[in-house]
């Protein structure tokens, strides 16, 4: 791929995408360019109906009969088995359940459990907040039994002690794009003694992963990225079956053996249903199983196959911006190493991409410096990646960045 190419090339790619057609099952305004999907994914287009259907059929008319009748009771593990053939796992192994943040501290509990004479969770320094946030939790909970423990990105196997009870991956970087290696981490972890917990919510519906075929033990993952599942959508757990004798810290009544017995002790369920906590969020579901069914009906290979295509284009057109702007580029260029979004950093990075957003192309901004365009390929066009770039180009070349409003940080980046 060459910053050279012509644009009856891209045309050209774009007429023989195989993925095209899904483009026209979301909502997406005529002329944006939306590069931000890794962040929050599109409206799907059938969503709005089924949501309408739930809350005026099943809500409106089944009311609370519809948690039998509308099946909603088992909407988690019927979804969580969707995703698995996402993720490579088997049915019952997963459920769609709680938050990306409440379902990484069910998982580090569990993982603790079967591993009560370890004191570590161990973890790579610039992880995604959340996920470190919440072993320091556990830390701060614990009295300090537990440790919350961070090391360089490329120091983690070597810190495998045997003090680690489990360890916290993302396998890509919510920044850079960079993928781990999940097979061969998950055999250092397996070997050093450890359990394993993955964090996918840049991964699903984005790369292809085989969670049973790297023998994870733990995953967990976002419902409103490359799953479009709506802002705020039910996240999901990963439970290898050999697991699910661990014990549940987060003992919610769904989580029971017999919820609607209403006994006075807590019983765990049998399987991956004594991963789950509160009462199922139906709406957030409901949304989430469409955007889940329409990545389903892709091939996963294309997929991949065309994101990265899009991430060579867009590396590309960016060099003559690099040498003459100063940007950066911050992901890897070799494709086993990149997922599905390019990173750049720029010391305006901020206000550059505010400055997008006035000529509708809708990236994203990582502190301290990180501009990050999200590759989501079954609504993005490989003509909107050279147009991304002139409008980026335009931004620059008339410092239209330097504007007093965009040296404002807003609260939400």
């Amino acid at each position: 791929m060459t910053g050279t190419m012509a644009v009856a090339d891209v045309v050209s790619l774009d007429a023989g995408d195989p993925l095209a057609p899904f483009r026209d099952r979301f909502h997406l305004r005529e002329g944006l360019i939306y590069l931000d999907g890794n962040s929050l994914g599109a409206l799907p287009r059938a969503t709005g109906d089924r949501l309408a259907e739930v809350i005026g059929d099943e809500w409106g008319e089944g009311l609370i009969t519809s948690w039998l009748g509308a099946s909603w009771s088992t909407a988690p593990r019927r979804i969580g088995d969707k995703i698995a053939r996402l993720v490579g796992a088997h049915p019952g192994e997963i459920v769609a359940t709680d938050s990306t943040s409440v379902n990484i501290f069910k998982a580090l509990t569990a993982a603790l459990s079967l591993r009560r004479e370890r004191p570590v969770i161990l973890s790579e320094a610039t992880n995604f907040p959340t996920d470190v946030y919440m072993m320091q939790g556990i830390e701060a909970f614990s009295g300090g039994r537990v440790k919350a423990v961070t090391v360089a990105p490329d120091a983690i196997v070597d810190a495998l002690s045997d003090e680690v009870a489990v360890l916290l991956l993302t396998q890509v970087h919510y920044k850079s794009g960079r993928v781990r290696d999940m097979a061969a981490i998950t055999r250092a972890a397996h070997e050093a003694g450890a359990l394993i917990v993955w964090d996918l919510s840049h991964s699903a519906g984005a790369i292809p992963v085989d969670l049973n075929g790297a023998n994870a033990d733990f995953a967990i993952g976002c419902g409103y990225k490359f799953l479009n599942g709506g802002p705020g959508a039910p996240a999901y757990l990963f439970a290898a079956a050999r697991h699910h004798g661990a014990t549940p810290i987060l003992s919610g009544w769904f989580g029971h053996a017999r919820p609607f017995d209403f006994e006075e002790d807590y019983d765990p369920a049998a399987g991956i249903a004594r991963f789950q906590c509160g009462t199922p969020p139906v709406l957030g579901l409901a949304a989430l199983e469409v955007g889940v069914d329409l990545i389903l009906e892709a091939d996963m290979a294309e997929v991949r196959r065309k994101s990265l295509t899009l991430g060579d284009l867009l590396i590309a057109r960016m060099q003559p911006l690099c040498d003459a702007y100063g940007f950066a580029l911050a992901s890897p260029r070799d494709h086993a190493l990149r997922g599905s979004q390019v990173a750049y950093a720029h010391r305006q990075g901020y206000q550059i991409v505010q400055a997008l957003r006035e000529l509708d192309v809708i990236a994203d901004f990582r502190a301290p410096d990180i501009l990050r365009f999200g590759l989501t390929p079954l609504y993005l066009r490989y003509s909107d990646i050279v147009e991304t770039v002139e409008r980026l180009e335009r931004v620059c070349a008339t410092r239209a960045w330097d504007k007093p409003q965009y040296h404002q940080r807003a609260a939400v980046t």
